[in-house]
């Protein structure tokens, strides 16, 4: 092939995993149904694993899937568990707490906007210079060597939010019943 035509096969394949993004955040964010907000998620965090495969990072791609796609698993059990049945009516939304919510947002959205301005985003020496250090090899040893207690916490939080989303489904069932 061309390299002009790998070019345009390349720059169609990140618009459309950037399009993927977007769309799965704006389904992430706009309907009020639980379900449907956590299946956009699960679609903006598969294009982000794309745009992290784009740029060469294939560790981090496929962590990027295993961690937070795998997290949105268990994420999906608690909504469905934790929500009001979807066939009763929601409940409309107050005006004051959408106009708070707006403008927490925006002084966030600000806060971020000028953290990344005024970030130097140069690579530091010490990077640039030893590559081996970033390596999948030496990144996979020090997650299950030095941060092993890390997973092994997070395993037990996990299991016990399930525990506690069991037990408060069941208790809220006894009650409507």
């Amino acid at each position: 092939m061309e390299t002009s035509s790998l070019s345009f096969i390349s720059q169609a394949a990140f618009l459309i995993t950037v399009a993927v993004t977007i769309v799965g955040a704006s389904i992430a964010i706009f309907p009020r149904n639980i379900l449907y907000n956590v299946l956009g998620l699960i679609l903006a965090l598969f294009g982000i694993a794309g745009l992290y495969f784009y740029l060469g990072s294939f560790f981090i791609a496929m962590m990027q899937l295993l961690i937070y796609v795998g997290a949105i698993c268990i994420a999906i059990v608690f909504a469905i568990m934790l929500s009001r049945p979807l066939h009763l009516d929601m409940p409309p939304r107050p005006a004051l707490k959408m106009v708070l919510a707006a403008i927490a947002g925006s002084v966030f959205f600000a806060g971020l906007v000028s953290a990344v301005l005024k970030t130097d985003w140069s690579p530091s020496p010490q990077r640039v210079s030893d590559l081996s250090l970033w390596s999948v090899e030496k990144i996979g040893h020090a997650l299950l060597t030095r941060y092993e207690l890390v997973f092994e916490v997070i395993s037990l939080v996990l299991l016990v939010a399930i525990i506690g989303a069991v037990v408060t489904a069941g208790f809220s069932r006894r009650l409507s019943s």
